[in-house]
């Protein structure tokens, strides 16, 4: 099938569509100038002192590094933190709202992403699950709580040449140890789910209620690929389950499931060849 072959029904989706389940991965900001650290090549390029100590990104995100050298930690993590805060969401950010905004079943988000770039988007912070949890949260290494608080008013500096966080690092608001952000890593039994466990009930009520009135329920997920694969199969999962069509927008990984649709290219353009379609309907 042709990329306009594609991009017609996937148009026509959106048109009939009652309700919108968008899904995410970390290709949906890659437009934002954010990078999704695909391969160690792409991260060594984006830090290069970690490229010296000859770690991969699933060496890097662990929590181990809180206990055994936090300056380092919170020097990767912090860097995250003010480069996520910096970034502008694209424009198929707000192309996709105003059109997940206009159907009468309303919306949802699932993403993997932990940047917050959704809700700097204007997307309803209740109708966001982020399925790893975010970095604009913290929670205590330990865990002393199941406390989890806003990094908001919170700065992390950081010396890019030693690339260590600078004192004082972020610390527990009860105990006094270090802090870390509330995010899923690798290897990680001390991650608070509280926050997303929250977030999924909401999710799996809106879904319930769009089922029970009988709503046309379309998935459209964006640059969600195969080596952490969540948020594809939470996309295949759903729209098995609602018979619903689902919408694959992605440059590299292009599969998908008998009778829906894969679109080839990045999320921004992806999102605007689209909709331009359903705006002109």
């Amino acid at each position: 099938m042709t990329l306009e072959h594609s991009i017609e029904p996937a148009a026509k989706t959106l048109l009939n569509a009652d309700a919108l389940l968008i899904t995410a991965g970390a290709g949906m900001g890659v437009d934002s100038g954010l990078p999704d650290f695909r391969g160690n090549q792409g991260f060594w390029k984006a830090y290069p002192p970690i490229a010296k100590l000859g770690l991969h990104f699933s060496q890097m995100s662990t929590p181990k590094w809180f206990h055994q050298n936090p300056k380092l930690a919170w020097a990767f993590s912090g860097h995250r933190l003010n480069l996520y805060r910096k970034a502008i969401p694209h424009n198929g950010f707000l192309q996709l709202l105003e059109t997940a905004k206009s159907k009468k079943g309303g919306y949802f988000v699932f993403t993997s992403n932990i940047d917050g770039q959704f809700q700097k988007a204007g997307y309803d912070e209740d109708k966001i699950v982020e399925c790893h949890g975010s970095i604009h949260y913290l929670q205590c290494i330990r865990p002393c709580t199941d406390d989890i608080w806003e990094a908001a008013g919170i700065e992390v500096n950081v010396d890019e040449q030693a690339f260590e966080a600078l004192e004082p690092l972020p610390q527990c608001q009860n105990c006094g140890l270090i802090a870390r952000p509330n995010v899923l890593m690798f290897g990680d039994w001390a991650w608070n789910d509280d926050r997303t466990e929250k977030q999924e009930k909401k999710l799996l009520n809106w879904l319930d209620k769009v089922e029970k009135a009988g709503f046309n329920l379309a998935i459209i997920e964006i640059g969600a690929g195969t080596a952490v694969p969540t948020v594809r199969i939470y996309s295949e999962v759903i729209a098995d389950k609602d018979n619903s069509t689902l919408i694959r927008i992605n440059p590299r990984d292009i599969d998908v499931p008998n009778g829906h649709i894969s679109i080839p290219l990045g999320g921004a353009e992806g999102i605007n060849r689209i909709l331009k379609i359903v705006n002109f309907s």
